[in-house]
C-alpha cells in the first residue's frame, strides 16, 4: 500500500477535504496530533475504570500470598483483557526504615484471587459508565505467589524526602483472566498511611 502525504504545515479551512494525504516531516515520518487528551476516546468509550484506597493502611511484607496493598484482578472465564495504564502511591507518615514500592504480577488458571476486603472499582466516565469485570481489593489471598514487574520508590524516612507519584505503564502489561496486578512493598509496614490507584482499560478478547 502506498501512502502519501505532504512535508511541512497544512492549512485547511473547515469543511475542505484536501488531496495531499497526511503531513509529513521532513524525514518522512506521520505526523499526527490529538484533539483530546490521551485518553478520552476510550475514557468516552467507557472501557477505562478505575480503583483507589480511600483510607490509609497497612502492606504486607513483599510476594505473600495473604496480601494487603491494592490489587486488580480479572476472574476466570472473563471476556475481556486488563490493561492497566496509570499506577499512583504515597505515604501519610514518615516511617520508620526505607520501604520500597514496587508492582508485581501473578497468574492462576485454576483458581480465582480471594476477595477479603474488596474495594469498589469505578468507570472513569464518572457516575454514568458501567461496572468493570476487573476486581480490586485492598486485602485479598492470592492463588499463587506473584512476582516483581518493577519499582517505584521508597518510603519517607527522617533523612530521605517524601516519595510518591503517579506512573504510566503505557499499555505494557497485560492481565488475561486468572492473571493479577498488586502494589507490592518490599517490607511489611505497620503504619496505616499506605495510598494507592490503579486505573485501566479493559478490552474485549477476540
Amino acid at each position: 500500500m502506498l501512502l502519501q502525504g505532504t512535508s511541512g504545515p497544512l492549512i485547511v479551512s473547515d469543511g475542505a477535504t484536501p488531496n495531499s494525504g497526511i503531513r509529513l516531516g521532513r524525514l518522512g515520518e506521520g505526523i499526527i496530533s490529538e484533539l483530546h487528551g490521551r485518553y478520552y476516546e476510550t475514557a468516552y468509550r467507557k472501557n477505562m475504570f478505575f480503583a483507589a484506597t480511600q483510607a490509609g493502611q497497612t502492606t504486607t511484607v513483599g510476594l505473600a500470598t495473604t496480601y494487603v496493598g491494592l490489587v486488580l484482578s480479572n476472574p476466570l472465564g472473563s471476556q475481556v483483557n486488563l490493561v492497566p495504564n496509570k499506577v499512583s502511591f504515597g505515604w501519610g507518615v514518615i516511617a520508620a526504615a526505607v520501604d520500597t514500592v514496587g508492582l508485581a504480577v501473578g497468574f492462576s488458571g485454576t483458581t480465582n484471587v480471594t476477595h477479603t476486603t474488596p474495594v469498589t472499582p469505578r468507570s472513569t466516565y464518572f457516575g454514568i459508565g458501567p461496572t468493570p469485570i476487573g476486581l480490586t481489593d485492598t486485602s485479598a489471598t492470592l492463588p499463587t505467589a506473584p512476582v516483581y514487574a518493577m519499582f517505584f520508590g521508597n518510603t519517607p524516612t527522617a533523612t530521605t524526602n517524601p516519595n510518591g507519584g503517579v506512573f504510566d505503564l503505557e499499555g505494557s502489561i497485560i492481565i488475561p483472566p486468572g492473571g493479577y496486578i498488586l502494589t507490592a512493598t518490599t517490607a511489611a509496614s505497620a503504619a496505616a498511611a499506605f495510598f494507592a490507584s490503579i486505573s485501566w482499560e479493559e478490552i474485549q478478547i477476540s
